[in-house]
């Protein structure tokens, strides 16, 4: 039997309308849990629109991509499923190539319906996938091996407050069924928070989603050790949270509003592992530019972000004895008394990127887009992103 690429996928994701979020623009949210955890980004030149997205770093050709955006404000990306299909025939885990064919060929969610209703039935597939586009739309098609349904973000009975989360079920598959439920309800903590707070952006939900450290079965909220000094040590069982050992990014596709120009579509990227990594705008441009420490490394054989972050991830993970290690995470390398945990270290760097990439936004949308300033912010990101983790870390691309 060959192993689907999705298998051992619990991603959390979403869908959500420019109706409810900020600034009126749609975001398309995948946090990445996969066996494949070492990712890189790639900009492509190959299919009807210039696209840039997420590949796993071994992927050299760039076959299969797992969220990205092309030229014309069209994003798409997936989350793996699995109480669609009732059935014994055997996945193809090929739902990265179908992304990547939709982002070669589609404009509009409408043209992304018209290639699934094309696929040969059955199709082999069992996901839920997350599209927004130049136009507004936002919507999932839950897409199983006989079976198309769409679910419409911008419809006020189908999501209320605008927004649609899916982990690894489907709501038209069979209840109870398949994974993720409890990292749903997290997430929709989160983003029922924001809604009411009028604060649903990309930043609000990598930084309180991608990094939520809340349980919501348990009600455990690992900030509670924050307390704790340096050194000492302390060992949670972790899982179920959004974040898990296995993830292995987040991104958000930043939309437009129906009247900007495509070229302001954002790919919001924290690549490697979210409770080590820092956030990276990305930006589809002629010269395909892409900040260094996104891009694989051929001595690092990775993304150098991508590395440093499952480096420090393994501090994490500091108990190494037997056949359940895995589950176990030192939550004080993450956050202690002293400052010192790594997400604390990571904060300043964030909000900063975060900072200046909205400000060039803003300046880009009132005068239009620079291929001169994009490219100085790219060196300005990788020198800021390279003295971080070798000060802090004292980490360095090889």
């Amino acid at each position: 039997m060959a192993f689907a690429a999705g298998e051992l996928s619990a991603c959390t994701t979403a869908v959500i309308s420019g109706k409810y979020t900020k600034d009126g623009r749609p975001l398309l949210w995948k946090h990445r849990d996969t066996w494949a955890v070492n990712n890189k980004v790639m900009q492509f030149d190959d299919g009807k629109y210039p696209y840039t997205g997420l590949v796993n770093s071994k992927d050299s050709l760039g076959k299969s991509v797992w969220i990205g955006y092309n030229s014309t404000g069209f994003a798409i990306m997936n989350s793996a499923s699995y109480n669609l299909n009732n059935d014994t025939i055997e996945q193809s885990g090929l739902e990265g190539r179908i992304i990547k064919k939709a982002l070669q060929t589609c404009a509009t969610i409408d043209d992304f319906e018209k290639m699934l209703k094309k696929l040969k039935q059955p199709t082999r597939l069992e996901a839920n996938f997350g599209v927004i586009d130049g136009k507004g739309g936002a919507a999932y098609f839950e897409l199983g091996n006989f079976k198309i349904v769409k679910i419409d973000a911008n419809d006020p009975a189908v999501a209320p407050n605008g927004y649609v989360i899916r982990t690894n079920y489907s709501f038209t598959g069979e209840a109870g069924k398949g994974g993720g439920y409890i990292r749903y309800v997290t997430a929709n903590t989160v983003f029922d928070e924001a809604v009411k707070s009028n604060s649903l952006s990309a930043k609000t939900i990598i930084q309180k989603g991608s990094r939520n450290l809340t349980h919501a079965l348990t009600g455990d909220n690992l900030w509670d050790y924050e307390n704790l000094r340096e050194g000492e040590d302390k060992m949670v069982f972790f899982m179920d949270y959004i974040p898990r050992r296995s993830s292995a990014s987040s991104c958000i596709v930043e939309g437009i509003q129906p009247d900007e120009d495509p070229n302001l579509t954002t790919m919001w990227t924290v690549l490697g592992w979210p409770l080590a990594s820092v956030t990276i705008p990305v930006f589809i441009n002629e010269k395909a530019e892409i900040p260094e420490v996104l891009t694989y490394n051929e001595d690092m054989k990775d993304a150098p972000l991508c590395s440093f972050a499952l480096s420090l991830k393994d501090e994490c993970y500091s108990y190494k004895w037997g056949t359940n290690k895995k589950y176990y995470l030192n939550v004080n390398r993450l956050l202690n008394a002293d400052g010192t945990g790594i997400i604390q270290q990571n904060t300043d760097l964030d909000n900063a990127l975060f900072d200046q990439s909205y400000e060039m936004l803003e300046k880009w949308r009132d005068e239009g887009r620079s291929e001169q300033e994009l490219s100085e912010f790219y060196i300005s990101v990788d020198k800021q992103v390279k003295e971080h983790y070798s000060e802090t870390f004292g980490m360095s691309i090889k």
